[in-house]
């Protein structure tokens, strides 16, 4: 009986050993998984914010601006775009083509004096200014919590429990690639 014992408890510390080892690795990587999950809603929640603003946006320049009807429509397409949008590649791109559109509004906006003078479309305008700065805060928070976490994937020995368990790197919160170049606003019409 006394042999049993011996190897039996030497097999009982080296499971406690690896569980005492493995057990923090997987928590660390739930948590870090959902801290993810948590930021990322962050930017859906103040994408969401945006895309509600966007139309009284619009119908306040409507009333002003009726005849601008391609930038209004270009910036209702890029809202279902951003409004339809599933994965932070996706959304990154309808973000990008909705702040494009939103752009060229600006430019329109400078043609009509009245509207910048519009009670409705000032307050309407520094929502949106300070939606754009929380969406910007998100984004750079959803960033640097995924570089933490894809660092605890990549890295020994998470790496190995992480690939056991199933745990995969994140996508980042990417711009456009045409995001870099400013939006090209044509009064004129003849294309230059």
């Amino acid at each position: 009986m006394k042999k049993l014992f011996g190897p039996l408890i030497t097999i009982i510390v080296i499971i406690a050993i690896f569980a005492a080892i493995l057990i923090p690795s997987y928590n660390g990587f739930v948590n870090g998984e959902e801290d993810v999950n948590k930021a990322y809603a962050q930017v859906e929640n103040q994408l969401q914010r945006r895309l509600d603003l966007i139309p009284n946006l619009v119908n306040t320049v409507k009333g002003f601006a009726s005849h601008e009807k391609e930038v209004l429509s270009n910036i209702a397409d890029a809202r279902s775009k951003l409004a339809g949008a599933s994965t932070p590649e996706e959304q990154a791109s309808a973000n990008d083509q909705l702040s494009g559109a939103l752009s060229r509004l600006l430019v329109v906006v400078e043609n009509y004096p009245d509207l910048k003078a519009d009670a409705n479309f000032r307050q309407l305008m520094d929502e949106l200014a300070g939606t754009e700065n929380r969406l910007s805060v998100a984004r750079q928070d959803y960033n640097g919590i995924v570089s933490d976490y894809n660092k605890k994937v990549k890295r020994m020995p998470g790496s190995i429990i992480a690939s056991i368990f199933g745990f995969d790197e994140k996508e980042y919160f990417k711009a456009d690639a045409n995001a870099k170049e400013a939006p090209v606003v044509d009064f004129e019409g003849d294309g230059k």
